[in-house]
């Protein structure tokens, strides 16, 4: 199947919020609790924009998308997921810019980018070309239904059985308890018709944790019928119950849906919840600035006065206020960065630092090429207040001077320690005759 032309498109920071689609809409708002039932398990071909209400170019395409939603209204399915509110679906799919619109075809496992053009009538004509290409592979054999492929992969498909960690009486406190990890652990009945029905969801939910949270999250499973010591210990009585557990605290009982997107949207919040703040990062040259930047939706830059205007407990004093605000939004995919005023005058130029004096700062969106500046005090609470509005869609934004980075040179990395003045140079006046010398210059 040859993939269509649509970029993934990244939005300005100022943008107004509100809901996209109605129930009046022939757009199939989509959510962790609907997704499997309506799209995994279907065997409709699926056009599905991923979207953030605030994001300028999904607002554009909103009236498009509710025509394509109608035109293929029976022969496609057109859906919609806000991919700010759930976190968790656009996680799994490698979401990373809005509007992102995925094609869920023959192996809705393997989703496809659409990589077509926004007009309605792009999206319709190339909507078409895919269900032919569709159609025909299911007549030459190629493809099935979705629902013979579930009943190969055994229900639904999307993980391995593999990544779900077989616990056991024997091996449970020295995984679990000791562990750094954070489990979400099921306690289930071989003979238990919700344990059958979950079990499909929790291996597809294993794979997709164990992936994103690179293992510092895992689901394992427990047959509380033959392992009856743990399950005796924790007070297990129904099936079945699944229980969080974090290195030295109590284990909760979990409380959310069913799904495999209920559970990755559960298990990503409790990485975040105990992920390790984001680096803050001296900029020492232009790999540091661009890899940062482009790697993040939004790069925080402090700009700190000079090492001889506040010495190392000042300059520290500055730098442990964005350690905390970086910890505060440690669930936001932004990159932190300082520099010392005046190292870098073109970045500086760029984004018009220097009538405000220092410490300075500023939020970069790389993909726009747009930035905020903060107005307030470099405080936690003028901060917090800045990157609050910025995140909210709200604020006053400019677009960097020139559209481009600008030149960054390489420096030395701060040592630590207070500055020190510059040595001046000594001049040897022994030879001099001031007196001669003054008597010539006032003939």
């Amino acid at each position: 199947m040859r993939p269509l032309l649509l970029g993934v498109l990244c939005c300005s920071l100022v943008l107004p919020v509100r809901a996209f689609y109605s129930a009046g809409d022939d757009v199939v708002e989509l959510t962790p609790s609907n997704f499997n039932k309506e799209v995994l398990q279907s065997d409709s071909l699926w056009l599905i924009e991923f979207y953030a209400p605030w994001c300028g170019h999904c607002q554009s395409l909103t009236a498009d998308w509710k025509k394509v939603a109608t035109a293929l209204k029976g022969i496609v399915k057109v859906g919609a997921v806000d991919a700010d509110q759930h976190k968790s679906l656009g996680s799994q799919y490698g979401v990373r810019g809005f509007p992102t619109i995925k094609i869920f075809g023959a192996n809705k496992n393997k989703p496809e980018d659409y990589q077509g053009g926004r007009g309605n009538q792009a999206i319709v004509d190339g909507a078409m070309n895919l269900l032919r290409t569709l159609v025909k592979d299911r007549m030459s054999g190629k493809y099935g239904s979705s629902s013979s492929n579930k009943q190969q992969s055994g229900g639904g498909g999307g993980g391995s059985k593999q990544d779900v960690v077989e616990l056991t009486d024997d091996n449970f406190d020295k995984m679990v308890l000791e562990g750094d990890t954070v489990w979400l652990v099921e306690f289930f009945a071989p003979w238990c018709g919700h344990c059958k029905s979950l079990e499909p969801e929790w291996a597809a939910a294993a794979s997709a944790v164990k992936e994103q949270t690179k293992g510092k999250v895992r689901l394992g499973a427990m047959d509380a019928t033959v392992h009856q010591a743990v399950s005796g210990r924790y007070g297990i009585r129904g099936f079945p119950t699944i229980k969080i557990f974090r290195k030295g605290e109590e284990p909760e009982d979990y409380q959310g849906g069913r799904t495999r997107g209920d559970i990755i949207e559960r298990a990503l919040d409790l990485f975040s919840d105990h992920a390790a703040p984001p680096e803050l990062l001296e900029i020492l040259n232009k790999d540091i600035l661009t890899k940062t930047c482009e790697d993040s939706q939004l790069c925080v830059i402090g700009f700190l006065p000079h090492i001889l205007d506040t010495g190392a407990a000042g300059r520290n004093g500055y730098l442990k206020v964005m350690m905390q605000m970086a910890e505060k939004y440690k669930k936001k995919t932004w990159g932190w960065l300082w520099i010392e005023a005046g190292a870098q005058m073109e970045l500086e130029a760029s984004l018009g630092i220097g009538g405000f004096g220092y410490p300075a700062m500023a939020a970069i969106n790389a993909r726009k090429m747009k930035f905020a500046l903060l107005r307030g005090s470099f405080s936690e609470t003028g901060i917090h207040e800045f990157l609050r509005e910025l995140s909210v869609g709200r604020g006053s934004t400019a677009t960097l001077g020139g559209g481009t980075m600008p030149k960054i040179h390489t420096v030395e990395p701060w040592d630590g320690k207070d500055g020190e003045l510059p040595e001046e140079e000594d001049y040897d006046l022994s030879d001099v005759d001031l007196d001669d010398n003054m008597s010539k210059t006032e003939l």
